[in-house]
């Protein structure tokens, strides 16, 4: 019992001065140094966890005490302490070799090569204005941390309250820093699953763009997009869906990502005396190049992609600029085959991506196995018959 108290006394003596010294009143207006106050808390409070048997009261005495040394901070409540150490479970087993690999397109997903010139001034910055809070005691900040201190403390709770992967967290964490997302649209992100269904579509952009533009292309696809803010009817047709997709159109953007920008529906062109129709048209400002979106109501056909590259010939002959990057297509069914798609865009020169899309949400699986089936419910009627 004795060595449990030396141990907790050492614990709140280091904890109170590594407060004091990130001049905390000053830090808690520069989010980074909030971050880095709140991993080294919890690496300590982790890495006491096993002196205290597995109990977790001292937490609670913790909080207590940092209360009566620091009576007007806040943010060291109880819960919060928890969360802290929770945080840093899960991200210090990353290694710096597994965020390189993040960076460079790893883990079976196609990121960015590397973060963007924005993303490197707000990341040294905030190494600066952390050294700057307390120059003896971040000397040596790892990539993980100065990768999560760019992402606000709200933010993090709400990853660690839905997510239990560190890859899946990372990945979150970096398109909330790319994209600059709220809590509203992270949670948004989160629920729809992003992580699984982003660069899974079937595409041809390693043929037939150079690497670094493939690359993009390839992150911004996703397999399925989730038009569930639609309202279709059962025979619906391909005009009914680009006339609610455009009526929705902030919503299609969000799920579309960031960087489309909408240019029409319907787009016309001329070729020779004929008159042809683009279902959707954009322009993608980081890859400078058109988007050119093709609908199917139907499950996928090889001739679509004969189509749309016709329409990437001729929006690449009569749209495109000098400075503008090789047109995209991308069409969107309601069902495929991996062997038909990986055929039908073999020997076909313009980028294509097919990728499926769904309009209703799906019922969580724990809710599914609760929902009587027909049969069932036949069964229930008939039994006051």
């Amino acid at each position: 019992m004795l060595t449990n108290e030396i141990h907790y006394r050492e614990l709140l003596i280091a904890v109170r001065e590594h407060i004091r010294s990130s001049h905390i009143k000053a830090a808690l207006s520069v989010n980074s140094a909030v971050i880095h106050l709140y991993w080294n808390i919890g690496e300590m409070i982790a890495n006491n966890q096993a002196l205290f048997e597995g109990r977790n009261n001292y937490i609670e005495q913790l909080a207590t005490d940092i209360k009566l040394e620091f009576p007007d901070l806040t943010g060291f409540s109880k819960r919060n302490l928890f969360d802290v150490r929770r945080f840093y479970l899960l991200y210090s087993p990353i290694s710096e070799r597994q965020l390189a690999a993040l960076k460079l397109g790893s883990f079976g997903k196609p990121y960015l090569s590397e973060v963007q010139a924005t993303q490197k001034h707000s990341l040294n910055r905030s190494v600066r204005q952390v050294a700057a809070l307390n120059p003896d005691g971040y000397q040596s900040i790892s990539s993980v941390q100065q990768l999560v201190a760019l992402v606000p403390w709200g933010h993090h709770l709400l990853i660690l309250n839905k997510l239990k992967d560190p890859e899946q967290a990372l990945f979150y964490l970096q398109q909330t820093i790319e994209y600059n997302w709220s809590r509203a649209v992270l949670t948004l992100q989160i629920e729809q699953n992003l992580f699984a269904r982003q660069g899974k579509a079937f595409n041809n952009f390693k043929n037939t763009l150079p690497e670094q533009q493939a690359l993009i292309a390839q992150q911004i696809l996703k397999d399925p997009y989730n038009f569930g803010f639609l309202t279709l009817e059962p025979q619906v047709q391909e005009l009914d869906i680009e006339k609610q997709l455009t009526e929705h159109i902030t919503k299609f953007l969000l799920e579309l990502g960031k960087g489309f920008a909408f240019i029409g529906r319907q787009y016309p062109l001329q070729v020779g005396d004929k008159d042809y129709r683009i279902d959707l048209l954009f322009y993608h400002i980081r890859l400078r190049s058109f988007i050119v979106i093709d609908l199917k109501t139907g499950a996928f056909e090889p001739e679509f992609t004969g189509k749309m590259n016709f329409y990437l010939s001729v929006v690449d002959d009569q749209l495109k600029q000098q400075f503008d990057q090789p047109s995209i297509g991308i069409i969107l069914c309601k069902g495929k085959g991996g062997i038909e798609v990986e055929y039908a865009l073999r020997g076909i020169n313009k980028p294509i991506g097919v990728s499926e899309f769904i309009t209703t949400q799906a019922l969580p699986a724990e809710l599914k196995s609760n929902i009587p089936t027909i049969e069932e419910f036949e069964r229930e009627l008939n039994k006051g018959v």
